[in-house]
C-alpha cells in the first residue's frame, strides 16, 4: 500500500520545496495539498470537526503553485489536491491549470475533488449551495471536452460552455486521476460511478459498511469491479487501521501532516517512517 501524505501548507508551515524533497528521498509515494481560497470572518457555517476552525484554513497556500513547486524539485513523488473546490473555479481556466501541472509533472497528478463545506467562501465565488453537486459535475465535463483529444465543444447548463478547441497540453492519458471526496451517502456515490475514478473518504472511518454501496452503483454504472479505487485520506495511522485498509483492498492511505513549522513536521515524517 503506497503511503502518501497530506498538510495545510501557509505562510507560516514547513515549504513545499523542503516538504516535497524530504518525502520523496524518505520513499513517500505523494503530497496532497488542500485548498480554501479564503475565508470570510463573519460565517454561519459550523466547522465540521467541531469548535472554532483552524488558523491554517485562512492561510492555506494556493494547491497549484506550491505543487508546480514540489513538482520542480522531485522525480517520482505523486501529487494531488484533497481537494480541489471546484464550484469555485472557472473550468477552463481550471482545465489549463491541471493540464500544465500534469504535463510538467510528467504525469504525476491526481485531481481530488470535493464541494466543500463552508458555505459562506462558496457564496463569494458565486455558488448556490442547493446546486453545488450539479455545477460541479458540469464543469468537470466541461474540463473532460478541454482534455479530449481532438477539439470538442461543450454547452453547459449553468452558464459555462466552450466551442470546440484547440487546448494543449493534454494530461497524460487524457485526463488526471480523478477522486471525488465527500460523506457516504446515494448522491455521492452515483457521482464517483459516473465521473470518477474513485473515492477519497476523509478519515476512512466507516469504509467497512459505506465499500459494498459504492461498489453496487460503481458496477450499476457499467463500471469494471477491479477498477474502483479507495484513497483513505487525512488519517492518522496506526498499525491495525493500515492493516484494515489493506485488507479491504485501499492501494493508497494518505496521512495527515501537521500544518508547522520545518522541525516539527520531519519528526512526525520520522515517526510514519514505520509504515513505509
Amino acid at each position: 500500500m503506497r503511503i502518501s501524505t497530506t498538510i495545510f501548507l501557509t505562510d507560516e508551515t514547513i515549504s513545499p520545496v523542503r516538504l516535497a524533497r524530504e518525502l520523496e528521498q524518505r520513499g513517500f509515494g505523494g503530497l496532497y495539498l488542500p485548498e480554501h481560497t479564503h475565508i470570510p470572518v463573519a460565517r454561519d457555517t459550523d466547522y465540521p470537526a467541531g469548535g472554532e476552525l483552524p488558523r491554517e484554513y485562512g492561510r492555506t497556500l494556493d494547491p497549484f503553485v506550491a505543487l508546480g513547486q514540489a513538482a520542480a524539485v522531485t522525480e517520482r513523488l505523486a501529487l494531488g489536491t484533497g481537494i480541489t473546490l471546484i464550484t469555485e473555479h472557472d473550468p477552463i481556466a481550471l482545465a489549463k491549470q491541471i493540464a500544465t501541472l500534469d504535463h510538467v509533472s510528467g504525469g504525476r497528478f491526481t485531481l481530488g475533488l470535493g464541494f466543500g463545506w463552508n458555505r459562506e467562501e462558496a457564496a463569494d465565488h458565486g455558488v448556490d449551495w442547493r446546486t453545488r453537486r450539479e455545477l460541479g459535475r458540469d464543469r468537470l465535463n466541461l474540463m473532460r471536452a478541454l482534455w479530449a483529444p481532438e477539439p470538442t465543444a461543450y454547452a453547459g447548463e449553468f452558464g459555462h460552455s466552450v466551442r470546440a478547441s484547440e487546448a494543449w497540453p493534454k494530461p497524460a492519458g487524457g485526463a488526471p486521476r480523478i477522486l471525488l471526496g465527500g460523506a457516504a451517502g446515494p448522491k455521492l456515490f452515483a457521482q464517483i460511478a459516473a465521473q470518477t475514478d474513485g473515492w477519497m473518504p476523509i478519515g476512512g472511518r466507516g469504509l467497512t459498511e459505506s465499500l459494498p454501496v459504492l461498489k453496487e452503483a460503481w458496477e450499476k454504472a457499467g463500471r469494471d469491479p477491479k477498477t474502483l479505487e479507495i484513497v483513505p485520506y487525512a488519517v492518522l495511522p496506526t498499525p491495525g487501521k493500515l492493516a484494515h485498509y489493506a485488507e479491504l483492498g485501499c492501494e493508497e492511505v494518505v496521512l495527515q501532516l501537521p500544518p508547522a513549522t520545518e522541525p516539527e513536521v520531519l519528526r512526525v515524517l520520522d515517526a510514519y517512517a514505520e509504515y513505509l
